[in-house]
Formats: structure tokens, C-alpha cells, sequence
């Protein structure tokens, strides 16, 4: 047997607020109230966000278990809440409670979070399906606080789960309950019960048996009691199917894919209003709802009308539009994995782009050092080493504990052998163009050696000659022949006698080579 609702839905402002925090729809398979936080920013836009998010709810025949879809995308209004709080501070404390109802078949799925209730006459049994999620319903039920107390506790108003930037994954109340043609459900945010009794309420949805009526009639006595807080209601009544009712929950909205996305007659399309995120077409919200009966009221329906539709991201307003577009839940492994497939993907590439970015970063600095260090090797200086005049490859500096030179070539010049003028030099490096222009530059230095005088000998040895005969002798006038070939054979004393160290240097020294005087290198 195919069930239906029959409905109808009406909000108002109150007498004392300013705004109208409170969201409503009620159709043929879905029916929400939402109540944005009284007295935070944003309350408005928390309830029209999250009713606008489960519209798309509205259809028949779901696989499976069909609260899973609705508390699915409950949560999923959570965390789009919680996308407009980060992207939109000032939105901070901002949230909303949910109370729905989803038919499907002959099963109603029943979800609920916040402090809006829900009533149920079935079988000439009224009674509150809902159970206050506030602190002193918590004190009741710990038994601490009697129900009479409530009305007059200081704390009454204070929620204790709310959807919202609160939570990340708020617990909500969920069960399925069998439905059955001719009972009547009430949805209405806490502004109703404010003013009137749970008495009144149970007589005016007895007694009125036209749907409208019984709105109208609620939400009147509300305004005459006073009403100190927004009032939204929604009243359904469970009823069979009509050839008529099964036809429009057929249709679909707009066939063309692209009108999702906001294009219209092939160019794109700009929001109508500027809002937080990326803005749907409200058009587009609002041609989708005329594809099938419902009532949408509150702050959902202002949206809708000025087209200030709030919406946090692209992959959301995409989402939103394909949902209402074919008119159900995407089923799993479809729409939504490829959104939360493409968040994961998202969240992955997020997470390597700081790595990525700094291993680059790491490749670009290498590169550049090693280029650098190559530079270095073309170069040359001339310095000491060991006392030794050398040769280096590189430049006179080092990176860190990495000298950036080493010794090429060492010379036979000694440092200290060097005028004082070329040693201070050395000390503060010879910097060369090449190896060559190294080479001339030491060149240069031997070359200043050569040019030192050459002391002299301080003591000569002395000669090795025989000495001469004091006096001829008479008798030896004439020098003895054998004397004569003898001397011309022999060497004299003087002849055989080692030469002086300053002879011997200058008569040996090869002439390219510096001269050695007093024992110094010159």
C-alpha cells in the first residue's frame, strides 16, 4: 500500500523577535523543522542551509533502510555548517535543531536533535514522540528536576546537542515507526510551547480536521499569548496514495544536466546574490520545488525568494542541485563517494603539497650549490702550503666544515726565502684566472729570488799552496829539471786543495736555479 502525507505548514516571527530563525518544508515524503539558535549570528541561515540541504529527501521508494539517507544527510548539513563557520567566522556559534520525518512505504523514519517536537495521533493516542535534548529535560529525566519545574527553571532555553560548528558528528535520536493512513504527526520548533500547553495543542489537532486550519489556529493562539519566540509549524496527516500523487512524484525537475551547474542556454550563469561561498542559482532551488507539491516556509523560503541561498562550496552546490534535480539520495558508491572520494582527494593533495613543495624547494637548493661548487673548481690561487709556495684549484672559502679549494701544485719555493713584501701577499692569496695565469704568477715569485744580491763570503778558506822557500840557495839558483816535470806533472797544493763553498756554488749552480748564498735560497 503506498502511503502519502497530506500537509501543511506555516511560520511567523513572533511578537518579539526581529528576525525568523526557524525553517520548514513539509511535502509529500518528507517533513522538517528546523530552528536556527535564537540570539546567535546566523540562526536563520543554519536553519535555511540545513532544510534546503534535506529537500531533495522528498521522494518515494528508497533502497533500503531510508533513515540511513536521513540521518546521512543530516550529518552532511552538519559539517556544510561547519564549512560556513570556518570560512565565515563570523558566523561562530551558530546552529540549529532538526526534527524530521521521512515515509517510505509503510515506515516512517523519525530523526530528531535540539529542543523542537514532535507529536504524533495515532489510534486516539496523542503523545510526544521527541524528547528535549535541553539541560533541564536532562535534570527530569536524572530525576532531579519535576516536569512543572521546567517551565520556570533559569536554564530551560540552554540546548545540549544542536547541530552546528559544535560537533563534528552530533548523536541524533533515530528510529522507525510503522505508519498508517489517518494518523496525524505536529512538527513545530519550541516557540509553540512557549505559549501554549500541551493540553491546548492536543485539542486544536483533534478537533480541527482541516490541515490549514490547524495551523492557522496554532500559530494564532501563539501570537495571542504573546509569542516571545519565532513559531513554525507542520502538521501531516498519513493518507493512501492518489494516481495523482504517484504521477508528480515521478517528475523531475530539469532534465538538462548542465542546469545544475548554473549554465543556462550555454554560457554561465553568476549568483544571484552574493553570498558566503559559491551561491546556487536560486532559480534553479525554486523551479525544483514547483516540480511537486510541498510548503516551504521561514527563513528557507526568504532564501529561495531573494535568492540569498546560503552555500559553502562548489562540490556542495553541485551536490545540492543534482540532488534536487533527479529527486533523490544518490545511491552508494555513486554520488556520494565520488564527493566524498573527491574530499579525500582533496584532503590527500593538501597534505602532500607542503611536502612536495619543500622537497622541490631542497632539489632547486642542491642544484644551485652544485652548480655553485662547480664554478669554484674553474678557478685558481696561489697561497702557502707547508712553508712551500702552491698552487690551488678552487676559492679560498669553505661552506660549513667543506673547503671549497685544495692543493693542485706545490713549488720548490720557500715561503720564508720570499721578500716580505711577496710573503704578506700570500697570506692573503693570489687569486689567478686559470691554471696558467697560476703557473705565470709563480714564476713571478722565483724570479724575485733571483733578483736578492748575493752576499759575500765572510771567511775564505785558506789556500792549500806550498809555501815559497824563504831564499834561494846559493847552491839551487837554477830550478832542478826533475823539479820542473815534476811540477808540470803533479798537482800543486794549491791545485788539489778543496775549493771555497762561494766558489764552488757559483762555478757548479745551474743557471736557471736560484742562487744559495750564506746557506739561505735566493
Amino acid at each position: 500500500m503506498a502511503l502519502v502525507f497530506r500537509f501543511a505548514a506555516r511560520s511567523d516571527v513572533g511578537k518579539v523577535r526581529a528576525k525568523n530563525d526557524d525553517s520548514a518544508y513539509a511535502g509529500r515524503y518528507l517533513a522538517v523543522v528546523a530552528d536556527g539558535m535564537g540570539g546567535h549570528a546566523g540562526g536563520n541561515i543554519a536553519s535555511a542551509s540545513t532544510v534546503l540541504d534535506l529537500v531533495h529527501l522528498d521522494r518515494k521508494d528508497y533502497d533500503g533502510d531510508a533513515g540511513t539517507h536521513l540521518a546521512d544527510e543530516i550529518q552532511t548539513a552538519n559539517s556544510l555548517l561547519s564549512e560556513l563557520v570556518s570560512t565565515n567566522p563570523q558566523l561562530a556559534g551558530m546552529g540549529t535543531t532538526v526534527t524530521a520525518l521521512l515515509l517510505n512505504g509503510e515506515k516512517i523514519s523519525f530523526a530528531h536533535i535540539g529542543d523542537s517536537r514532535a507529536y504524533r495521533l495515532k489510534d486516539d493516542v496523542f503523545e510526544q514522540i521527541s524528547v528535549d535534548h535541553t539541560f533541564v529535560q536532562r535534570l527530569i529525566d536524572e530525576g532531579r528536576l519535576k516536569p512543572e519545574e521546567a517551565e520556570i527553571h533559569p536554564h530551560k532555553n540552554v540546548l545540549m546537542r544542536v547541530l552546528g560548528d559544535v560537533d563534528a558528528s552530533p548523536e541524533l535520536d533515530l528510529t522507525t515507526l510503522d505508519a498508517a493512513p489517518g494518523e496525524r504527526w505536529l512538527l513545530c520548533s519550541d516557540g509553540l510551547n512557549a505559549v501554549l500547553d500541551d493540553g491546548t495543542v492536543e485539542r486544536v489537532i483533534r478537533e480541527t480536521h482541516d490541515l490549514s486550519a490547524c495551523v492557522n489556529t496554532l500559530v494564532d493562539l501563539t501570537l495571542a499569548g504573546g509569542s516571545p519566540d519565532n513559531v513554525t509549524i507542520v502538521v501531516v496527516d498519513v493518507d493512501t496514495a492518489t494516481p495523482e500523487d504517484l504521477r508528480t512524484a515521478a517528475l523531475t525537475a530539469l532534465p538538462p544536466a548542465r542546469e545544475a551547474a548554473g549554465e543556462k542556454d550555454g554560457g554561465a550563469a553568476s549568483p544571484d546574490v552574493e553570498t558566503p561561498g559559491v551561491a546556487i542559482r536560486a532559480d534553479v532551488i525554486r523551479e525544483d520545488l514547483t516540480s511537486r507539491p510541498h510548503t516551504l516556509v521561514g527563513s528557507a523560503a526568504l532564501a529561495t525568494e531573494t535568492g540569498q541561498i546560503p552555500i559553502v562550496t562548489q562540490r556542495s552546490t553541485e551536490r545540492r542541485a543534482a540532488m534536487m534535480l533527479t529527486h533523490k539520495a544518490p545511491p552508494a558508491g555513486t554520488e556520494n563517494d565520488d564527493d566524498d572520494t573527491e574530499g579525500a582527494s582533496d584532503s590527500r593533495r593538501r597534505r602532500w603539497l607542503m611536502p612536495a613543495a619543500l622537497a622541490l624547494m631542497a632539489l632547486i637548493l642542491a642544484a644551485v650549490l652544485s652548480l655553485g661548487y662547480v664554478w669554484t673548481q674553474t678557478r685558481y690561487y696561489v697561497a702557502t702550503f707547508e712553508n712551500s709556495v702552491a698552487i690551488y684549484n678552487g676559492v679560498a672559502q669553505t661552506l660549513g666544515p667543506i673547503p671549497l679549494s685544495h692543493v693542485d701544485q706545490t713549488t720548490d719555493i720557500p715561503v720564508s726565502s720570499l721578500p716580505e713584501f711577496q710573503r704578506n701577499r700570500l697570506e692573503n692569496t693570489l687569486a689567478a684566472r686559470d691554471l696558467e695565469h697560476a703557473q705565470t704568477i709563480v714564476e713571478d715569485l722565483r724570479q724575485s729570488l733571483r733578483a736578492l744580491p748575493c752576499p759575500p763570503a765572510s771567511d775564505p778558506s785558506p789556500s792549500a799552496s806550498p809555501s815559497p822557500t824563504s831564499s834561494a840557495s846559493p847552491e839551487t839558483t837554477t830550478p832542478e829539471p826533475s823539479a820542473s816535470a815534476d811540477a808540470t806533472r803533479e798537482p800543486s797544493a794549491s791545485a788539489t786543495a778543496e775549493p771555497s763553498v762561494g766558489a764552488s756554488a757559483s762555478a757548479d749552480a745551474d743557471p736557471g736555479e736560484p742562487a744559495l748564498c750564506g746557506g739561505r735560497v735566493q
